[in-house]
């Protein structure tokens, strides 16, 4: 028989003005999870601002030192991300290996991705992070041994690597350019066609894969565990008129995202920039569902797609206590258009999903009748794409046609309307 695979085991470690507050330190228990490594220990050192040497001040650090040995721990991992001198003093001080937030989740990334384009998004993001943190390692190496004649070779490789890796981020970057074009000739295409895009958003593990799943019958990856999904999908789904609209999954949003992350994927969150709709899908379940629907409107801010008309869904209704469903005093965002309540899991509400998104979108629409003749097939396929048909009627001499179709189409069929 096989012996099962020994985990990685780390002590995980926060800096706090509070010494109440330890969520952020659950939620880095969750990320060591799915990196595959499990937690020991956690400590929250009570500090108004991290310390610039080492973190979490050299006391602390004696005092993790001694957790290690008697945890026999693998690591630490702290949840800021740390300064190269932080991460050398702090390795000197405890004796092993000693990890930030950013490492972690660029890990985590790292192993999830496996479209070309998210291998690339995410070298990249490690590559700027390694470039960033080259300076504490050439101190490393220009130390050794001290004295003249060593200095040259520790600057020598520091400055090979910083040529090396930053040739590799010009070479990545030309590739996610090209990628870029890619995605806006798509999404021009997509605007021809006329047909409304719905961009899935939300705090990770909050359901939507399981939710994409539920409205489209796509077979998309859906694991009770943070990124368990990291290459965005795009879907078609027909609401209840048989209207068709896209509905594009994104990147799942956590507290303190690497800034390289943000830029890295910065094409394929643009996607959230030129939807029409966004559906923010909240664990309801979820203790700091709040503090997590914050974070996710914090980072549409970064994204300049903040004025976005949102329907919040609330998904996983069906983890509620009994008490809770009949009370009824459920979170409600004020930052949306719509809030619902569903369950993805087992399709409870979903309809109403499907009727929201067409509520928004005939808010920007205008009823309209038009007349078109039987050679202009093509634009009669184009407004069904784009519009709701309410009636259709192959009459003699036209083809009449009743509709709900977006105010920018208007001048597209100008020549066709006969009422409006």
């Amino acid at each position: 028989m096989f012996e099962e695979e020994i985990k990685e085991s780390y002590i995980l470690v926060a800096v706090s003005d509070s010494t109440e507050d330890n969520r952020s330190l659950d939620e880095l228990e969750a990320l060591l999870e799915t990196a595959g490594a499990c937690c020991v220990c956690k400590v929250s050192q009570h500090l108004n601002n991290p310390d610039p040497a080492t973190y979490v001040g050299s006391g602390k650090a004696c005092e993790i030192k001694d957790l290690v040995h008697m945890l026999n721990a693998t690591g630490v991992v702290c949840d800021d991300e740390l300064s190269p001198a932080q991460i050398r003093n702090l390795t000197d001080i405890i004796g092993v290996k000693v990890i930030d937030r950013t490492i972690l989740i660029l890990d985590i990334f790292a192993a999830h991705a496996s479209t070309n384009e998210g291998k690339i998004q995410v070298e990249m993001a490690q590559q700027k992070y390694r470039l960033s943190h080259l300076h504490g390692i050439g101190k490393e190496l220009s130390r050794q041994g001290g004295g003249i004649g060593t200095r040259g070779p520790g600057e020598t490789r520091l400055e090979s690597d910083r040529r090396r890796i930053q040739k590799r981020i010009s070479m990545l970057s030309s590739s996610i350019d090209q990628m870029k074009k890619v995605r806006e000739t798509n999404r021009k295409k997509r605007k021809d066609e006329g047909i409304p895009v719905v961009a899935v958003i939300g705090y990770t593990n909050a359901g939507k894969s399981t939710l994409l799943n539920r409205l489209t019958g796509a077979n998309v990856l859906a694991q009770d565990m943070l990124f368990a999904t990291l290459d965005p999908t795009t879907r078609i789904c027909r609401l209840l008129s048989g209207q068709k609209v896209l509905l594009t999954d994104t990147v799942g949003f956590i507290n303190k995202l690497p800034h390289n992350l943000i830029d890295a994927f910065r094409s394929t969150l643009e996607e959230v920039k030129y939807a029409d709709i966004l559906m923010h899908v909240v664990d309801m379940s979820d203790p700091e569902i709040d503090l997590h629907m914050n974070i996710v409107y914090e980072t549409l801010k970064k994204l300049e797609a903040e004025n976005k008309p949102v329907i919040t869904v609330m998904n996983k209704s069906d983890r509620l206590d009994d008490t809770k469903k009949k009370t009824g005093l459920f979170t409600k965002d004020k930052n949306a258009v719509k809030t619902l309540y569903v369950s993805a899991i087992n399709g409870d509400g979903t309809d109403d999903i499907l009727d929201a998104i067409e509520g928004v979108l005939k808010s920007g629409q205008i009823h309209v009748k038009l007349s078109f003749a039987y050679s202009q097939g093509g634009d009669i396929e184009a407004l069904r794409r784009s519009s709701q048909i309410i009636h259709e009627e192959y009459r003699e001499g036209d083809i009449f046609i009743e509709a709900y179709i977006p105010n920018a189409y208007l001048g597209k069929y100008a020549k066709n309307i006969i009422d409006s």
